[in-house]
């Protein structure tokens, strides 16, 4: 900020209307300081619904999942027998763990298919009569569960160990994410007015995998150009955001692809949102015969091969004046150990993948691995290959033979713009 109305603030501190406004946020939206670290500032603005941020604390880790997944993260926390508050944020959705020495004690979420009354009719412990009556009975003043009590729905036994299944249900649903940010507080935080529970963070993280696998098993069967998704019976109960979107995109579309178009919804957070439904029997999928066509393409594909044919032009034009200061052979060498490690790394999708003699790739083979992916297969070739371009765009720069670089740089701009970002 260019003034110093708040160059002596502290942890807590809410800012100024005008330092908020400079920020660009809302009017009405505050904003206070919840880390500070040398230069770096973490504030947090408005109200998100979630668990609240333990700004006393240390903050002593953040990190972005798309580099860091969160099941190293998690295994990094446990092994290392920490106490402490994670909290996952990825656009609207934040989801919070509480940790002891290393071990889960409660989880909370801001997203309503995490909430107990939802977790326990998945379940088939309640109806949706029964979750109806108790929303309607329920208060903020009181606790839902002891709603269900009252009403006879559940003994105190059961309670317990639905409370248990909803946290569990909560870690395990992270491990499915690609992109977000995690935070970890360090020190013990008791969870506000509930239970403390003492779960195995070990294997919760082999479920979260396993669930995370199943996930993208699910997502290959809906993008089969075979599968529809048709409404079942009627809907019983209040619905969520995302599942509002996915039912009324059923309304024009029964393939995955236009759902999560029409939706406005990303593959993993659509299919998530289609499997709860498929569980309460709202929807179901149906294999119909091959559209006439064999060579039909569904729009996913035609993204991918046109994601990949970017990318692919966008790399050739950056090795250029690379080939044409030190040859093909040479330059083909040192970029297939970058795709190498990035293999490593858990880019699928580099995996044999090679610059030919010629100092080029041939797309042909990356489409065919790309159509092969599971889960969200444009955003895994995008950070695949965004890798390479980094790395092309990095010698650019610091090659001792490219007195200036800005030229080639700005030649590939209208390239960049087609990419899927």
């Amino acid at each position: 900020m260019a003034d110093e109305r708040n160059s002596e603030i502290r942890l807590g501190t809410i800012l100024s209307r005008e330092s908020s406004e400079d920020l660009g946020l809302k009017r009405d939206e505050s904003a206070r300081i919840v880390a500070r670290a040398g230069r770096m500032v973490l504030l947090e603005a408005g109200e998100s619904g979630g668990a609240a941020v333990p700004w006393d604390r240390d903050l002593v880790l953040s990190a972005n999942v798309r580099g860091f997944p969160l099941a190293d993260l998690l295994s990094l926390v446990h092994s290392a027998g920490k106490s402490g508050f994670l909290l996952f944020q990825f656009e609207n959705e934040e989801k919070a763990i509480y940790l002891s020495r290393g071990e889960v004690v409660f989880a909370q979420s801001n997203q309503k298919s995490d909430r107990l009354g939802a977790c326990l009719q998945r379940a088939g412990q309640l109806t949706a009569a029964q979750l109806d009556a108790a929303e309607r009975r329920y208060h903020p003043s009181t606790r839902f569960g002891k709603v269900l009590v009252e009403l006879g729905y559940m003994a105190p036994r059961d309670l317990w160990n639905g409370v248990k299944e909803q946290v569990e249900d909560i870690v395990r649903s992270l491990f499915a994410y690609t992109s977000g940010w995690i935070y970890f507080w360090e020190g013990e935080i008791e969870p506000d007015n509930v239970v403390r529970l003492s779960l195995p963070t070990h294997r919760l993280i082999a479920e979260g995998l396993a669930r995370r696998d199943d996930l993208f098993r699910f997502i290959a069967r809906l993008e089969n150009e075979r599968t529809r998704v048709e409404r079942g019976q009627e809907v019983e109960r209040a619905l969520s955001e995302n599942e509002r979107a996915v039912m009324g995109a059923l309304v024009l579309e029964d393939r995955f692809a236009g759902i999560c178009h029409r939706s406005g919804l990303d593959p993993r957070t659509a299919a998530r949102t289609l499997h709860f439904l498929q569980l309460a029997g709202q929807i179901r999928l149906e294999q119909h015969e091959a559209d006439g066509d064999a060579d039909t393409r569904t729009v996913l594909e035609d993204s991918v091969r046109e994601a990949i044919a970017a990318y692919i032009k966008l790399i050739g034009e950056l090795a250029a004046p690379l080939v044409a200061l030190e040859g093909p052979e040479v330059v083909s060498m040192r970029l297939n150990r970058i795709i190498e490690e990035g293999a490593l790394r858990g880019h699928t999708l580099l995996e044999g993948i090679e610059f030919s003699d010629q100092g080029a790739i041939d797309p042909e083979p990356v489409e065919r691995k790309a159509l092969r992916l599971v889960g969200d297969r444009v955003r895994q070739t995008d950070e695949a290959l965004a890798e390479i371009v980094s790395y092309l765009e990095f010698e650019l720069r610091n090659h001792p033979g490219i007195e200036d670089c800005s030229l080639f740089l700005e030649a590939v701009e209208p390239l960049r713009a087609m990419l899927v970002r």
